[in-house]
């Protein structure tokens, strides 16, 4: 590996440290009570350190901005050739529940329970929710060359149907139960959710 490789892995592993000590601070004493300069102390880095790699506090546990918010338009971008977005979409989302995919929603109940208990966090993980959503109407109206409010309408429905889901994957976990159990109600109420679009999205747009 060279120099430029090996500052590139050492600044991911300070991220990823920085990340996890702050989330053990958050689920120990609450997201609110806990400062950037105890999260520094805590990762012996620099508190410029923390915000270098973490602009907002919300993002030390909201990590996976940018995995999260391009996922679906990711999916759209890359879906074979006459496939609608609807169906690339309830595929990938089965495959992650498969995996038990952080970005579904899945952790631990302590984890869960943290976000559910802080505005600041509820706050910033509708602002994802919404960022996802125009990240996939841009995909949308580039490909269908469509810049009216087509696009917009079907990305609003589609990312609406992994916010219901992401919203139930959470609830189950507050309530104590298991990866698996959450799956395979999840697997069902996923099946449902999509097929309810599927009347008006089922061919919308093909891919060229």
């Amino acid at each position: 590996m060279n120099a430029d490789g090996l500052r590139e892995l050492r600044k991911r592993q300070t991220r990823q440290t920085i990340s996890d000590l702050a989330t053990r601070l958050f689920i120990e004493r609450g997201f609110e009570r806990v400062t950037i300069a105890e999260v520094a102390a805590a990762a012996g880095v620099a508190k410029m350190t923390v915000t270098n790699h973490f602009p907002r506090k919300e993002d030390l546990v909201l990590d996976v901005y940018r995995e999260l918010v391009d996922g679906p338009a990711r999916t759209v971008s890359a879906r074979p050739p006459g496939q609608s977005a609807l169906a690339a979409l309830r595929e990938s989302y089965l495959d992650g529940l498969a995996r038990r995919d952080a970005l579904l929603g899945f952790s631990g109940p302590e984890f869960a329970r943290m976000l559910d208990e802080s505005p600041i966090l509820l706050a910033r993980l509708r602002e994802m929710h919404e960022d996802r959503e125009r990240a996939l109407a841009e995909v949308l109206a580039e490909e269908t060359r469509d810049p009216g409010v087509t696009p917009r309408a079907v990305a609003a429905q589609l990312t609406a149907a992994h916010r219901v889901l992401f919203d139930e994957v959470l609830r189950r976990t507050l309530a104590g139960e298991e990866h698996d159990r959450i799956a395979a109600a999840v697997t069902d109420s996923a099946r449902t959710v999509f097929a309810l679009l599927a009347p008006s999205l089922s061919t919308y747009p093909p891919a060229p």
